[in-house]
Protein backbone atom coordinates (compact mmCIF):
# COMPACT_ATOMS: atom_id res chain seq x y z
CA UNK A 1 0.00 0.00 0.00
CA UNK A 2 2.91 2.27 0.77
CA UNK A 3 4.16 1.69 -2.76
CA UNK A 4 0.94 3.17 -4.11
CA UNK A 5 1.56 6.53 -2.48
CA UNK A 6 2.82 9.10 -4.95
CA UNK A 7 6.23 10.65 -4.37
CA UNK A 8 6.45 14.33 -3.35
CA UNK A 9 6.75 16.66 -6.31
CA UNK A 10 10.35 17.70 -6.97
CA UNK A 11 10.80 21.44 -7.53
CA UNK A 12 13.02 22.13 -10.54
CA UNK A 13 15.54 24.92 -11.06
CA UNK A 14 14.26 28.50 -10.92
CA UNK A 15 15.46 31.95 -11.88
CA UNK A 16 17.51 32.09 -8.71
CA UNK A 17 19.63 29.17 -9.95
CA UNK A 18 20.83 30.94 -13.10
CA UNK A 19 24.51 31.91 -12.70
CA UNK A 20 25.16 35.63 -12.57
CA UNK A 21 27.58 35.38 -15.50
CA UNK A 22 24.81 33.90 -17.68
CA UNK A 23 22.41 36.66 -16.68
CA UNK A 24 25.07 39.22 -17.59
CA UNK A 25 25.40 37.68 -21.07
CA UNK A 26 21.65 38.03 -21.59
CA UNK A 27 21.73 41.64 -20.34
CA UNK A 28 24.18 42.49 -23.13
CA UNK A 29 21.22 42.27 -25.54
CA UNK A 30 18.78 44.33 -23.46
CA UNK A 31 18.26 48.08 -23.11
CA UNK A 32 19.24 49.94 -19.90
CA UNK A 33 15.59 50.36 -18.77
CA UNK A 34 14.99 46.63 -19.27
CA UNK A 35 18.10 45.77 -17.27
CA UNK A 36 17.04 48.02 -14.39
CA UNK A 37 13.59 46.43 -14.29
CA UNK A 38 14.95 42.87 -14.23
CA UNK A 39 17.42 43.76 -11.47
CA UNK A 40 14.50 43.55 -9.02
CA UNK A 41 14.00 39.80 -9.51
CA UNK A 42 16.74 38.34 -7.30
CA UNK A 43 20.32 38.65 -6.14
CA UNK A 44 21.88 37.14 -9.28
CA UNK A 45 19.96 39.57 -11.51
CA UNK A 46 20.92 42.51 -9.25
CA UNK A 47 24.57 41.54 -9.41
CA UNK A 48 24.55 41.22 -13.20
CA UNK A 49 22.69 44.53 -13.51
CA UNK A 50 25.58 46.26 -11.71
CA UNK A 51 28.33 44.60 -13.73
CA UNK A 52 30.85 46.90 -15.40
CA UNK A 53 31.04 44.29 -18.17
CA UNK A 54 27.35 44.86 -18.99
CA UNK A 55 27.33 48.66 -18.78
CA UNK A 56 30.58 49.08 -20.70
CA UNK A 57 28.68 47.71 -23.72
CA UNK A 58 25.97 50.37 -23.32
CA UNK A 59 28.40 53.28 -23.33
CA UNK A 60 29.57 54.91 -26.61
CA UNK A 61 33.17 54.45 -27.66
CA UNK A 62 33.96 58.09 -26.85
CA UNK A 63 32.33 58.22 -23.41
CA UNK A 64 35.61 59.31 -21.80
CA UNK A 65 35.55 62.55 -23.81
CA UNK A 66 32.03 63.18 -22.49
CA UNK A 67 33.23 62.62 -18.91
CA UNK A 68 35.99 65.17 -19.48
CA UNK A 69 33.27 67.84 -19.87
CA UNK A 70 32.12 67.23 -16.28
CA UNK A 71 34.15 69.13 -13.66
CA UNK A 72 33.61 66.79 -10.69
CA UNK A 73 35.67 63.67 -10.13
CA UNK A 74 34.36 60.48 -11.71
CA UNK A 75 37.36 58.15 -11.43
CA UNK A 76 35.74 55.81 -8.88
CA UNK A 77 32.32 55.51 -10.53
CA UNK A 78 30.97 52.15 -11.67
CA UNK A 79 30.07 51.96 -15.34
CA UNK A 80 26.37 51.88 -14.44
CA UNK A 81 26.79 55.19 -12.60
CA UNK A 82 28.77 56.61 -15.53
CA UNK A 83 25.86 55.80 -17.85
CA UNK A 84 23.39 57.47 -15.46
CA UNK A 85 25.62 60.55 -15.20
CA UNK A 86 26.01 60.90 -18.98
CA UNK A 87 22.26 60.47 -19.52
CA UNK A 88 21.77 63.92 -18.01
CA UNK A 89 22.42 67.04 -20.15
CA UNK A 90 26.07 68.11 -20.02
CA UNK A 91 26.67 71.78 -20.94
CA UNK A 92 29.72 72.84 -22.95
CA UNK A 93 30.98 75.83 -25.00
CA UNK A 94 29.86 78.37 -22.43
CA UNK A 95 26.68 76.53 -21.47
CA UNK A 96 24.82 77.24 -24.73
CA UNK A 97 25.27 73.69 -26.02
CA UNK A 98 24.41 70.37 -24.39
CA UNK A 99 25.23 66.73 -25.02
CA UNK A 100 23.73 63.61 -23.41
CA UNK A 101 23.17 59.90 -23.91
CA UNK A 102 19.78 58.56 -24.92
CA UNK A 103 18.55 56.55 -21.91
CA UNK A 104 17.33 53.63 -24.04
CA UNK A 105 20.03 53.22 -26.69
CA UNK A 106 23.06 55.06 -25.34
CA UNK A 107 23.24 57.14 -28.52
CA UNK A 108 24.93 60.54 -28.29
CA UNK A 109 22.49 63.45 -28.73
CA UNK A 110 23.23 67.16 -28.90
CA UNK A 111 21.35 70.46 -28.71
CA UNK A 112 22.70 73.88 -29.73
CA UNK A 113 20.63 76.77 -28.38
CA UNK A 114 19.63 79.90 -30.30
CA UNK A 115 21.99 81.84 -27.99
CA UNK A 116 24.91 79.95 -29.54
CA UNK A 117 23.99 81.08 -33.07
CA UNK A 118 24.84 84.06 -35.19
CA UNK A 119 21.48 85.71 -36.01
CA UNK A 120 21.27 88.68 -38.34
CA UNK A 121 19.98 91.81 -36.48
CA UNK A 122 19.52 89.86 -33.22
CA UNK A 123 20.61 92.86 -31.11
CA UNK A 124 17.96 95.19 -32.56
CA UNK A 125 14.72 94.80 -30.58
CA UNK A 126 12.73 96.11 -33.52
CA UNK A 127 13.44 92.82 -35.27
CA UNK A 128 14.11 90.14 -32.64
CA UNK A 129 13.18 89.43 -29.00
CA UNK A 130 14.39 86.90 -26.46
CA UNK A 131 11.41 85.22 -24.79
CA UNK A 132 10.88 82.30 -22.38
CA UNK A 133 9.01 79.16 -23.40
CA UNK A 134 8.27 76.29 -21.03
CA UNK A 135 8.38 73.78 -23.88
CA UNK A 136 12.04 74.55 -24.57
CA UNK A 137 14.97 72.86 -22.84
CA UNK A 138 16.66 76.30 -22.87
CA UNK A 139 15.86 79.36 -20.76
CA UNK A 140 15.14 81.51 -23.80
CA UNK A 141 14.17 81.19 -27.45
CA UNK A 142 14.57 83.80 -30.18
CA UNK A 143 11.34 85.36 -31.47
CA UNK A 144 11.42 87.10 -34.84
CA UNK A 145 9.20 90.18 -34.93
CA UNK A 146 9.84 91.13 -38.54
CA UNK A 147 12.76 91.25 -40.99
CA UNK A 148 13.38 91.33 -44.70
CA UNK A 149 16.71 89.46 -44.49
CA UNK A 150 16.43 86.26 -42.41
CA UNK A 151 19.66 84.37 -41.69
CA UNK A 152 20.81 82.17 -38.80
CA UNK A 153 24.09 80.24 -38.69
CA UNK A 154 26.09 78.24 -36.19
CA UNK A 155 28.81 75.63 -35.71
CA UNK A 156 29.89 72.90 -33.34
CA UNK A 157 33.05 70.80 -33.00
CA UNK A 158 32.79 67.47 -31.22
CA UNK A 159 34.16 63.92 -31.10
CA UNK A 160 31.12 61.88 -32.06
CA UNK A 161 31.13 58.06 -31.98
CA UNK A 162 30.85 56.32 -35.37
CA UNK A 163 27.39 56.20 -36.90
CA UNK A 164 24.79 58.08 -38.92
CA UNK A 165 23.43 61.36 -37.53
CA UNK A 166 20.56 63.66 -38.50
CA UNK A 167 20.58 67.45 -38.05
CA UNK A 168 17.33 69.33 -37.37
CA UNK A 169 16.17 72.92 -36.70
CA UNK A 170 13.40 73.30 -34.08
CA UNK A 171 10.97 76.11 -34.90
CA UNK A 172 7.37 77.16 -34.46
CA UNK A 173 5.16 79.83 -35.94
CA UNK A 174 3.43 82.21 -33.54
CA UNK A 175 4.23 83.42 -30.04
CA UNK A 176 3.00 81.57 -26.97
CA UNK A 177 1.52 83.53 -24.07
CA UNK A 178 -0.32 82.49 -20.92
CA UNK A 179 -3.73 83.84 -20.12
CA UNK A 180 -4.22 85.65 -16.81
CA UNK A 181 -4.91 83.58 -13.73
CA UNK A 182 -3.13 80.83 -11.86
CA UNK A 183 -4.53 78.17 -14.15
CA UNK A 184 -4.38 80.23 -17.33
CA UNK A 185 -3.78 78.07 -20.37
CA UNK A 186 -1.21 78.69 -23.05
CA UNK A 187 -2.42 80.36 -26.22
CA UNK A 188 -0.56 81.14 -29.40
CA UNK A 189 -0.70 84.56 -30.99
CA UNK A 190 -0.24 84.78 -34.77
CA UNK A 191 -0.60 88.57 -35.17
CA UNK A 192 2.99 88.95 -36.39
CA UNK A 193 3.16 85.69 -38.35
CA UNK A 194 3.50 86.41 -42.06
CA UNK A 195 5.68 85.88 -45.11
CA UNK A 196 6.60 82.21 -44.63
CA UNK A 197 4.27 80.98 -47.38
CA UNK A 198 5.78 83.22 -50.07
CA UNK A 199 9.24 81.63 -50.46
CA UNK A 200 10.79 78.56 -48.79
CA UNK A 201 13.45 78.70 -46.08
CA UNK A 202 16.70 77.00 -47.00
CA UNK A 203 18.38 74.76 -44.41
CA UNK A 204 21.89 73.44 -44.92
CA UNK A 205 24.97 72.03 -43.22
CA UNK A 206 28.52 71.06 -44.14
CA UNK A 207 30.99 68.74 -42.41
CA UNK A 208 34.77 69.14 -42.19
CA UNK A 209 35.29 65.94 -44.24
CA UNK A 210 33.31 67.34 -47.20
CA UNK A 211 29.83 65.97 -46.49
CA UNK A 212 26.99 68.40 -46.96
CA UNK A 213 23.21 68.49 -47.21
CA UNK A 214 20.43 71.00 -47.73
CA UNK A 215 16.65 71.13 -47.77
CA UNK A 216 13.94 73.73 -48.38
CA UNK A 217 10.59 74.15 -46.66
CA UNK A 218 7.65 76.55 -46.68
CA UNK A 219 7.14 77.20 -42.98
CA UNK A 220 3.51 78.30 -43.40
CA UNK A 221 0.50 77.23 -45.44
CA UNK A 222 -1.54 80.17 -46.70
CA UNK A 223 -4.32 77.94 -48.06
CA UNK A 224 -5.35 76.45 -44.70
CA UNK A 225 -4.82 78.95 -41.88
CA UNK A 226 -7.80 77.56 -39.97
CA UNK A 227 -6.55 73.96 -40.05
CA UNK A 228 -2.82 74.61 -40.34
CA UNK A 229 -0.65 71.94 -38.68
CA UNK A 230 2.40 74.17 -39.21
CA UNK A 231 1.15 76.83 -36.76
CA UNK A 232 1.29 76.87 -32.97
CA UNK A 233 3.48 73.81 -32.37
CA UNK A 234 7.17 73.04 -32.38
CA UNK A 235 8.29 71.41 -35.62
CA UNK A 236 11.68 69.79 -36.23
CA UNK A 237 12.81 70.61 -39.77
CA UNK A 238 15.15 67.91 -40.97
CA UNK A 239 18.17 69.10 -42.95
CA UNK A 240 19.87 65.82 -43.76
CA UNK A 241 22.13 63.01 -42.61
CA UNK A 242 25.89 62.69 -42.21
CA UNK A 243 28.19 59.78 -41.34
CA UNK A 244 30.92 59.69 -38.69
CA UNK A 245 33.44 56.91 -39.29
CA UNK A 246 36.28 57.79 -36.88
CA UNK A 247 35.59 58.78 -33.27
CA UNK A 248 39.21 59.81 -32.77
CA UNK A 249 38.72 62.81 -35.06
CA UNK A 250 36.82 65.97 -34.14
CA UNK A 251 33.78 66.46 -36.38
CA UNK A 252 33.37 70.14 -37.36
CA UNK A 253 29.77 70.91 -38.33
CA UNK A 254 28.55 74.22 -39.78
CA UNK A 255 24.81 74.80 -40.27
CA UNK A 256 22.44 77.58 -41.29
CA UNK A 257 18.90 78.52 -42.28
CA UNK A 258 18.03 81.54 -44.38
CA UNK A 259 15.42 83.27 -46.47
CA UNK A 260 17.13 86.29 -47.97
CA UNK A 261 14.66 87.20 -50.71
CA UNK A 262 14.11 90.87 -49.84
CA UNK A 263 10.95 91.24 -51.94
CA UNK A 264 8.81 90.63 -48.84
CA UNK A 265 9.05 90.78 -45.05
CA UNK A 266 8.53 87.85 -42.68
CA UNK A 267 7.92 87.56 -38.95
CA UNK A 268 6.18 85.81 -36.09
CA UNK A 269 8.63 82.89 -35.82
CA UNK A 270 10.19 81.27 -32.71
CA UNK A 271 13.60 79.64 -33.06
CA UNK A 272 14.62 77.27 -30.28
CA UNK A 273 17.67 75.23 -31.21
CA UNK A 274 19.45 72.81 -33.52
CA UNK A 275 19.45 69.11 -32.68
CA UNK A 276 21.96 66.47 -33.77
CA UNK A 277 20.74 62.94 -33.02
CA UNK A 278 21.52 59.40 -34.18
CA UNK A 279 19.49 58.75 -37.33
CA UNK A 280 17.91 55.58 -35.94
CA UNK A 281 16.45 57.64 -33.08
CA UNK A 282 15.02 60.15 -35.52
CA UNK A 283 13.43 57.36 -37.58
CA UNK A 284 11.97 55.75 -34.47
CA UNK A 285 10.38 59.02 -33.35
CA UNK A 286 8.86 59.55 -36.79
CA UNK A 287 7.41 56.02 -36.74
CA UNK A 288 5.88 56.59 -33.29
CA UNK A 289 4.32 59.93 -34.25
CA UNK A 290 2.94 58.69 -37.60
Amino acid sequence: MGNSLSNPTTIGPGLGDIPESCVACVFMYLTPPEICNLARLNQAFRGAASSDYVWESKLPSNYQSLLDLIPQSHQTLRKKDVFALLSKPIPFDGGNKEVWLDRVTGGVCMSISARAMTITLIDDHRYWEWITDEESRWEEVAFLVQVWWFEVSGAVKFQLPPGAYTLLFRLHLGKFTRRLGRLGRRVCNFDKTHGWDVKPVKFEFSISDGQQASSESYLDDSESYDMNYKRGCWIEHEVGEFIVSNSELVTDIKFSMKQIDCTHSKGGLCFDSVFIVPSYLRKRRKEISS
